[in-house]
């Protein structure tokens, strides 16, 4: 008759079959085959150092170009700055030029080729040294009562050497020492028309007043010039452009 297993002894066998074939089991998953692929990162250590090192040039790149720049503005400014000095140096030369132009000129009456009077501004460079004279130009009605001269030391240089106190030349602000530069002078001339010429004739006299410069005339000759103005039919002031000291 067959001996029955007891219940506590079938257990423990069934225990002890079952646990080396859970075991390999679990080592079996816990393992890795030995020819498995292994994954690496997306991006690795090396591709990190490049990045960064692109990036590092890019900013000194960043900061060479922005050096340029602040090269080429303070180049700029430089030159902004060269140029705004030399324009204001060239007004404040045009200024003085000017200002010099003014004192050494006058606005006189001009003769024109068609017969016309025009007053017009004319240079008068002095005469005198030391930059301390200017010109004016006065009109004064004959007889002047002046007593002009010229020394020995200055020829062809006119002076006023007396002024008749009350005469016309005092009434026009004419000083003792004043500087004769030119005068209007008048001269009568023979003008024949066109029609005149070709039908014969001798033509007609006729009296134009200019402008005269006297620098470096003699005496007599002024003296003449200044009386011809009784010529003028207009019977107008004569006008005189003098140097004169401040």
């Amino acid at each position: 008759m067959a001996q029955s297993i007891p219940t506590k002894s079938w257990r423990l066998a069934l225990v002890l079959l079952l646990l080396p074939s859970a075991s390999i089991k679990a080592s079996a998953f816990a393992r890795p085959p030995t020819n498995a692929i292994r994954l690496q990162p997306l991006y690795s250590s090396n591709s990190n150092d490049d990045t960064n090192n692109l990036l590092e040039k890019a900013r000194k790149l960043r900061e060479e170009v922005s050096a340029i720049e602040s090269t080429k503005l303070e180049v700029q400014k430089e030159k902004d700055a060269k140029e705004q000095a030399r324009q204001a140096a060239e007004r404040e030369a045009q200024a003085q030029r000017g200002k010099l132009r003014m004192r050494y000129s006058a606005e006189v009456p001009i003769l024109k080729d068609m017969g016309e009077e025009v007053i017009e501004r004319v240079d008068f460079p002095p005469r005198l040294k030391g930059g301390k004279s200017r010109i004016v130009a006065l009109q004064a009605a004959l007889p002047l009562g002046l007593v002009l001269g010229q020394e020995d030391s200055m020829p062809g240089l006119t002076s006023v050497d007396e002024v008749a106190p009350g005469g016309n030349g005092a009434i026009a602000q004419i000083k003792q020492g004043d500087i004769v530069r030119a005068i209007t002078a008048c001269q009568t001339t023979m003008e024949t028309p066109t029609w005149q010429l070709l039908a014969g004739g001798i033509g007609q006299p006729k009296t134009k007043r200019f402008m005269y410069s006297v620098d470096g005339r003699p005496l007599e000759e002024v003296l003449d010039a200044i009386g011809s103005n009784r010529m003028d039919v207009k019977g107008r002031d004569v006008w005189l452009v003098l140097e004169r000291m401040d």
